[in-house]
């Protein structure tokens, strides 16, 4: 999906053909907003199917639009800024459990010497205490940040997608707390690595931390929200 970053999209295109073409049937690519094409005459050994909106859509009913058209028994969410230093799907799929119906690689973000720590269930507590020397992470995630998610089409499928309520952010911990609550698992490859440049907007546009702001609201007042906090199915 991009939002104006072609530009970004070009390498991870290139990588994903280098590292792991024989494990990618199609890539659906949503343009959420008109701009240059900076992918014009360049070819891949995968299908590229373009979705261009005629009015901006959110990160959920964008990747619910492209799930309509997935006919894969594998899902992948993916923003424009991961990167691949070697193949990391191929690997991922072969350690899916059979009722993993969500996974991901560990993610390492710049300037970090490891990767992102799993993600506790988000409340407000956990917001303020986060960043205290004390505070414990899980030993397994919550709940996977959706710029890279490798979903179960059965798994997508039974859960519905994405929650089009959600603008860009917590629709990513709504659909995990969903598929947890519906019996699957939510499974990461703590030897596999991907690579996020991170674009932290929240921090420097009102306008996204707003959404942030609103989003959580949303997460903490939506019925799966306090089932997933009751049950804490860890």
């Amino acid at each position: 999906m991009s939002h104006g970053q072609l530009e970004l999209v070009l390498p991870l295109l290139d990588q994903l053909d280098r590292f792991s073409r024989p494990c990618v049937a199609r890539v659906l690519l949503t343009i959420n907003i008109p701009e240059t094409d900076a992918l014009a005459g360049r070819h891949w050994g995968f299908d590229i199917e373009r979705i261009e909106n005629t009015r901006p859509r959110g990160f959920g009913a964008n990747h619910n639009q492209a799930f309509a058209r997935c006919a894969t028994p594998w899902f992948l969410v993916l923003n424009p800024d991961i990167r691949f230093a070697s193949d990391v799907l191929t690997p991922l799929v072969a350690q899916a459990a059979p009722d993993a119906g969500l996974l991901t690689p560990r993610i390492l973000e710049p300037g970090k010497a490891e990767p992102e720590q799993h993600r506790a269930i988000i409340t407000p507590r956990e917001i303020l205490t986060r960043r205290r020397p004390d505070y414990a992470r899980p030993a397994v995630p919550a709940w996977i940040p959706g710029l890279f998610m490798l979903f179960r089409s059965e798994a997508y499928r039974q859960v519905r997608g994405f929650d089009e309520r959600f603008f860009m952010y917590g629709e990513d911990f709504d659909i995990c707390a969903r598929t947890r609550l519906a019996g699957w698992k939510l499974q990461v490859a703590e030897d596999l690595v991907a690579l996020h440049d991170a674009r932290r907007a929240s921090h420097a546009r009102p306008k996204h931390l707003y959404w942030h702001v609103t989003s959580l609201l949303k997460v903490w007042l939506s019925a799966a929200f306090w089932r997933y906090l009751k049950r804490r199915p860890l």
